[in-house]
């Protein structure tokens, strides 16, 4: 009762859950144009996850995995569906996501191992696989509604179907730890936990091996997705665009949300998007337009990139940024290889780096 009164009086006056204020980027996320700076080293036509390996970097574009080095790319396995995540296993082989439906083991001690989730409720948009120390894989399975493309649909439907679950390929087992996750993407161990990004709500979590949950970071200004671990300790959070309070606004006038949805095609809808200003039918969102063609990078985002760097502990230290006059937006993963930090644009379909010591030398506290 008290619930359903608090939620009544915040959204007559506008507060709680139902404000559509946005926290600034400041502080550890203040803007920057380092993204826009980074080494273009592929063009890819359809990647969507890269993780590292040794000291090259794997590649998911499409149904193929590739392998990136000094010497450039080659393919190294090939799927019937597409993969839409990856992760490099520590006693070799990889582990990949088949069009969200299954996760599968391809080398290493266990070849061929396959599951498509709990047998009541299985995979239906999985986004990203971690291998933790005791052999099993976290696996990020978005949403139970939406495809792993209709990720927008989710976040206008409100969709709150996400989960987190532990998979063993030693006896094929599915442990479901969280659920009810406003989309679920990117995981990550931390010591006896696991990282879990919950883009909807803006913020990670940390999930016990009990299924308790914690919030680690939280306030964010971007939605975030994947997470990594960082060479020396901490970890890597990319965030696929950033929040604006348009859509915020849109996200709880319910009637109108609806509507556009049914009347509006997806592309032309309020909604972030991984790529923006290809085509004037795009809506016009507050100041994010242009004015006698110049387009102010502190503009409200369609699109945007960031990664951010968190501390063992989970505080942001420093943010990597491609802001709303640059390309490199729709960042999606990363990966630390050999002194380097690769990045995933995936709005403009790019593989990125920055060498860490540069990073570390302008931005490291």
């Amino acid at each position: 009762m008290i619930g359903a009164l608090r939620q009544f009086s915040d959204r007559l006056l506008g507060r709680g859950e139902a404000s559509i204020t946005i926290p600034i980027f400041d502080g550890a996320l203040k803007p920057n144009q380092i993204l826009e700076r980074a080494e273009i080293v592929a063009e890819l036509k359809d990647a969507n996850d890269i993780a590292a390996d040794g000291d090259t970097v794997l590649i998911a574009d499409g149904r193929r995995v590739l392998r990136h080095g000094k010497d450039g790319s080659s393919e190294v396995a090939a799927f019937d569906r597409r993969v839409t995540a990856l992760a490099a296993l520590p006693a070799g082989g990889m582990a990949v996501a088949l069009d969200g439906k299954e996760v599968r083991i391809k080398g290493g001690a266990r070849d061929g191992f396959a599951s498509t989730g709990l047998a009541n409720a299985p995979f239906h948009a999985v986004n990203a696989v971690a291998p933790l120390a005791d052999g099993t894989l976290a696996v990020s399975d978005g949403s139970l509604r939406e495809d792993y493309d209709r990720w927008v649909h989710d976040l206008m439907s409100r969709g709150a179907t996400g989960r987190l679950i532990v998979l063993d390929p030693g006896d094929g087992g599915a442990r479901e730890l969280a659920r009810g996750l406003e989309y679920a993407f990117g995981a990550c161990e931390i010591a006896n936990d696991i990282l879990v990004s919950e883009s909807w709500r803006h913020r990670v979590l940390a999930v016990g091996r009990d299924g308790s949950r914690r919030p680690l970071v939280t306030r964010l200004p971007v939605y975030p997705s994947r997470i990594d671990a960082a060479s020396g300790g901490g970890f890597w959070l990319t965030a696929f665009t950033a929040r604006t309070q348009l859509v915020e606004f849109v996200l709880r006038e319910n009637a109108f949300r609806r509507r556009m949805m049914k009347e509006i095609a997806p592309e032309h809808w309020i909604a972030p998007r991984l790529r923006s200003g290809q085509t004037y039918l795009e809506p016009m969102q507050g100041a994010h337009l242009r004015t006698m063609g110049v387009l102010k990078p502190w503009a409200p985002p369609r699109s945007y990139g960031l990664v951010v760097r968190l501390s063992a502990a989970g505080q942001p230290l420093y943010s990597l940024h491609s802001r709303v006059d640059g390309a490199n937006h729709g960042v999606v993963a990363s990966a630390e290889v050999g002194g380097f930090l690769y990045l995933l644009a995936k709005g403009p379909g790019r593989l990125l780096r920055l060498a860490m010591a540069d990073i570390e030398k302008e931005l490291a506290p």
